[in-house]
């Protein structure tokens, strides 16, 4: 649920707006009660909306996007992002009685934009999903590069690949500091690259004797476009269970990234078919209560029934704090004699982080060469590990610290601890 603010001469400039769900408001306490979806604490520039110039939206997955539907009426400034998030925005939006009162503003691979004191220049990275992209943003003080999510993928299936290029004339032209994405700063070597799903989840589909249910997330557009080329390499019919699923099919088509020769057949259809010809993709990999999976496990789905000898493919990561949920999940189908397969406990490829491990950061700040690393987007253990990959990569300063602390970045960085209130607030959802 990222919300992150830059500030230069009294001005304030917001990349990303995100939520997360069923998450504690209190994270010190995992098993405290839950809300279906928090958001950041935003009182502190609610409280000086004056003085914030715009919004930037780095990419369209929920925990970047997801809050301005709920919160842009306290601030009215315009956004700026891709025309593929834009699109998924204003899908998002169109819900809302002030859709029409937002501003759009839609920029492209390379573009410089002059936001109040801001430069901003959009950097395109890979991901999980389409027009993923990070931000040079430059000021008097300071010339600093916001990563948001990616990784180093040569085949990201929803767009060309990692070009190394663009940021090795970064470090030539001098980076103050990177902020960037500690995910998986605890993981050794490479990630993997999204194209490598496909055959192991080929696989694991073929050896299925009944109907396969995949759970993964839905705005995973990769996942959705390898699962399409999987239901045709095994003779079975596609179906999506979960209105987000079927909206960003709907996207994926719109900007030409479906393979347009494999149709996705009625989910209401779906029950009908033979069990060996049917592979469906579920909401709710995360164990959510309401979620397409959750009521699959629960017996009470309106159009699908699932049978002892069925398989349902988790390609997802079990985000945590979302151990117990999960489980519940999986303790369900099994008791129903349904097998579960979990990519992180499967010996095939049937998940492909969208963030970087240790040698894609480390590949990173050689190219880049900045002054200094900010570690964020992760816990305290991944930003300390990422911390020391930056030092080993010879990056000579990092600065690592919590939300709602301020970091300095000019000739003398420095971090003022808990300079603004941080935490979380519910949002009310129906």
């Amino acid at each position: 649920m990222n919300m992150n603010l830059y500030g230069h001469a009294g001005r304030w400039l917001m990349i990303d707006c995100g939520v997360s769900f069923d998450e504690p408001l209190n994270p010190a306490k995992p098993n405290s009660l839950k809300h279906e979806v928090v958001c950041a604490d935003h009182r502190f520039i609610t409280d000086n909306k004056d003085e914030l110039e715009a919004i930037i939206i780095t990419h369209a997955h929920e925990d970047h996007i997801g809050a301005i539907e709920d919160l842009w009426l306290r601030w009215q400034k315009p956004i700026y992002t891709t025309p593929y998030t834009a699109a998924v925005l204003r899908k998002k939006l169109a819900y809302t009685a002030f859709a029409e009162l937002v501003s759009i503003i839609e920029v492209n691979d390379g573009e410089t934009v002059q936001i109040g004191p801001f430069s901003v220049t959009w950097i395109r990275f890979t991901h999980s999903l389409p027009e993923p992209f990070g931000v040079v943003i430059e000021t008097p003080a300071a010339r600093v590069l916001h990563t948001g999510d990616w990784k180093i993928d040569a085949q990201p299936i929803t767009s060309a690949g990692f070009d190394s290029g663009v940021f090795q004339r970064l470090g030539l032209t001098g980076i103050d500091a990177v902020v960037g994405d500690s995910t998986n700063a605890m993981k050794p070597g490479w990630s993997t690259s999204e194209a490598d799903c496909h055959d192991g989840l080929l696989a694991e589909v073929k050896e299925a004797q009944g109907r396969v249910v995949v759970g993964c997330f839905s705005s995973n557009i990769a996942r959705l476009i390898t699962l399409a080329r999987v239901a045709e390499a095994s003779g079975r019919y596609l179906a999506v269970l979960g209105r987000s699923l079927e909206r960003n099919v709907g996207l994926a088509r719109q900007f030409g990234l479906w393979p347009e020769h494999i149709e996705l057949i009625d989910h209401t259809h779906v029950g009908y078919l033979p069990a060996r010809e049917v592979l469906v993709v579920a909401t709710g990999c995360q164990g959510e209560s309401r979620a397409a999976l959750n009521r699959l496990a629960d017996d009470s789905h309106p159009h699908l029934v699932l049978d002892k000898g069925d398989k349902v493919i988790m390609s997802a990561i079990i985000i945590p704090g979302n151990e117990l949920d999960i489980q519940r999940l999986t303790n369900k189908f099994k008791a129903r004699r349904i097998e579960v397969v979990h990519a992180e406990q499967s010996d095939r490829i049937l998940h492909a982080s969208g963030h970087p491990n240790q040698e894609e950061l480390k590949q990173l700040y050689q190219w880049v060469k900045p002054r200094m690393v900010i570690p964020t987007h992760g816990e305290p253990d991944h930003m300390k590990a990422h911390a020391e990959v930056a030092k080993k990569a010879g990056v000579r300063m990092t600065l690592t610290g919590m939300n709602g602390d301020l970091f300095k970045i000019g000739l003398q960085p420095s971090v003022r601890r808990n300079a603004v209130k941080a935490g979380r607030i519910a949002l009310a959802r129906d």
